[in-house]
């Protein structure tokens, strides 16, 4: 079941109406010389909060080192994927599960045996001669994940001593689920609750995943986990607190720029301006930007400016 983002999705609505979620014209507001040493770049990926706080952040990055970067997000992968093998699209900020699993099913068809897994470094060897063969070479993964996950409020977290998934299979009480309408028989959702963790499924609410339909029902007791994602920024406000998935049921999700090979060969030091980022971006740095962007309507551009600027990237 590939990673969702309805919540986020709705938020990005609004969020471009306001502010555009990027800068088309590729100055954002600090190059005064109106030139970039570093060439043109072509800057792609979805458009919902999270990705375009993404392309925000490597936009500032490569505009800061020289480049004249034009932005162009997206509905959906299908659409830049093309572009990013034929170099119409040099850069795109992707999540490493599911972009692996794109591909795999892309060249080997639907029925195609799984390649993810929850490490992102077998995700990473299990995919290169796929990505090689795109003509796409992946820079250095996040820590930031923004994986699937399952949420409980904190008050019965606290009352029954929960922190893992392990721990509410081990409660042993009928669970009632909010989730994606696809949940069902699904092994990183309900099949893998109950296989992997003993969880005891006893109905399933298709509220959608990490809507807030699904977190006002955990929120409100009509279920006791909801499914979400990890880098969600409403679940702290509504008193939802994350279950460790101990077991390892989800696919790697990590953040991972996707670079067209041949312009990476012409312009190798686009590595090095995008992996500092992998080095100190967090799953938790993550759901509090997206929080500041789908809750307190900032601007995807100017968080991510000041993430850079606290993180000494800008």
């Amino acid at each position: 079941m590939k990673i969702r983002h309805a919540l986020i999705a709705t938020a990005i609505a609004l969020c471009l109406t306001a502010a555009a979620c990027g800068n088309d014209s590729g100055d954002n507001g600090d190059d005064s010389s109106g030139t970039a040493s570093g060439g043109s770049l072509t800057l792609s990926g979805q458009d919902f909060t999270e990705a375009a706080i993404m392309a925000a952040m490597y936009d500032q990055l490569l505009t800061n080192a020289g480049y004249d970067v034009t932005m162009k997000l997206v509905g959906t992968r299908d659409i830049y994927f093309p572009e990013l093998k034929s170099g119409d699209v040099d850069v795109v900020p992707e999540y490493l599960g599911s972009f692996a699993d794109f591909l795999n099913t892309t060249e080997n068809g639907v029925n195609a045996e799984p390649i993810v897994s929850n490490d992102p470094q077998e995700e990473l060897d299990a995919v290169k001669p796929m990505t090689d063969s795109s003509g796409i070479t992946l820079l250095q993964p996040a820590g930031a994940s923004d994986q699937n996950a399952f949420a409980v409020t904190k008050a019965f977290a606290e009352q029954n001593n929960l922190t893992t998934l392990s721990d509410l299979g081990d409660l042993g009480q009928p669970i009632t689920l909010a989730g994606a309408p696809d949940c069902k028989g699904q092994k990183d959702c309900e099949a893998g609750l109950e296989n992997v963790y003993g969880i005891d499924i006893e109905k399933i609410l298709p509220l959608g995943f990490g809507t807030p339909q699904t977190v006002d029902s955990a929120a409100s007791g009509e279920s006791q986990l909801a499914e979400v994602g990890t880098t969600q920024g409403d679940l702290d406000e509504s008193g939802l607190v994350i279950l460790e998935d101990d077991q390892g049921i989800q696919a790697a999700e990590n953040l991972i720029p996707a670079i067209n090979t041949d312009f990476l060969n012409d312009h190798p030091d686009v590595a090095d301006v995008l992996n500092p980022l992998a080095d100190v971006l967090t799953t938790e740095d993550l759901a509090d930007l997206n929080g500041k962007v789908a809750l307190d309507r900032e601007k995807p551009e100017d968080v991510a400016t000041q993430y850079l600027q606290d993180k000494g990237l800008l």
